[in-house]
């Protein structure tokens, strides 16, 4: 057995060439929280697609069980098996191979179901993706969808002005699907000016909101950074609530020193000027119960 002086992650996403997104955002977020990041790609694209057209998309699915026959030789085992962009119906099923398999006991698998946003499918994704992207999840410790895939995975319409009541049913009924503990983002503040990512431990039955002042913006990745500094807090030994307020407080803060470089917006969120503050836990605990 490999001896592990640090955290490992296998981290199950595409790769773009260019865009701070999936993989490109993974490597640097976590590699920085002091933790191995071991790629098991899904796709390899020559740029990140959100606003983008002509991209090139590489499927790798052919490559990925043999990268984790490699990994079984070597004994490898992980902290955290982290999946995000599944291309198709078998690399879930692949997905499912490197959380059973290569996970520590003490470990924990966190998926994030990239499906949708806005209501929406993205247009890689079927409904039959949402049926398997269930199954996922119910090995999973964490998930982490949006508001929109909450809806799907739950087969409910999707609803932007979810009543808080009904918000934490939809929390509490994702954990029954299997994880102890549920993220929910871009969901409702309750409060002018605000948008908040909500979360639920089982164990605990407690529920959190970490509030954020809206920015009318949007850039490529945000999702994947959030789940990536969510990996690295918790396997730093955050609690949840606080993961979750460091997860919001780096998107948040990376998106507005992005919007002072008037980058193109498809570029992403400029985190090779924002990494560094990673590691800032002032006046943490700004998180509520709900």
């Amino acid at each position: 057995m490999y001896a592990t002086p640090l955290r490992r992650v296998a981290a199950i996403h595409d790769l773009s060439g260019f865009g701070r997104v999936s993989l490109t955002a993974a490597i640097p977020i976590l590699n920085n929280m002091g933790i191995q990041t071991c790629p098991l790609p899904t796709a390899v694209l020559s740029t990140q697609t959100g606003g983008m057209t002509g991209f090139t998309f590489h499927d790798l699915t052919g490559e990925m069980n043999p990268i984790l026959d490699h990994w079984q030789k070597l004994q490898l085992a992980f902290d955290c098996v982290y999946s995000g962009f599944l291309g198709n119906l078998e690399q879930v099923g692949i997905a499912a191979r490197c959380i059973r398999d290569f996970l520590k006991p003490d470990g924990f698998a966190l998926v994030d179901p990239v499906l949708a946003d806005n209501g929406v499918l993205l247009p890689t994704q079927t409904m039959d993706m949402v049926r398997a992207m269930r199954r996922l999840v119910s090995l999973a410790h964490i998930v982490t969808p949006n508001l929109t895939e909450a809806a799907l995975l739950l087969d409910e319409p999707y609803r932007q002005d979810i009543g808080p009541d009904d918000l934490r049913r939809q929390l509490v009924r994702l954990a029954d699907m299997g994880p102890r503990r549920v993220v929910i983002t871009s969901a409702p503040a309750y409060q002018d000016g605000y948008c908040a990512s909500v979360a639920y431990d089982r164990d605990e039955n407690r529920f959190w909101m970490v509030r954020s002042r809206w920015i009318d913006a949007f850039y490529p990745g945000t999702g994947d950074v959030f789940a990536s500094v969510l990996v690295g807090a918790l396997l730093q030994g955050d609690s949840l609530p606080v993961a979750v307020e460091r997860a919001v407080r780096f998107v948040t803060h990376g998106i507005r020193v992005t919007q002072t470089q008037h980058t193109v917006n498809t570029e992403g969120i400029l985190l090779e000027q924002v990494l560094s503050t990673l590691g800032d836990r002032d006046d943490l605990g700004q998180y509520t119960e709900f």
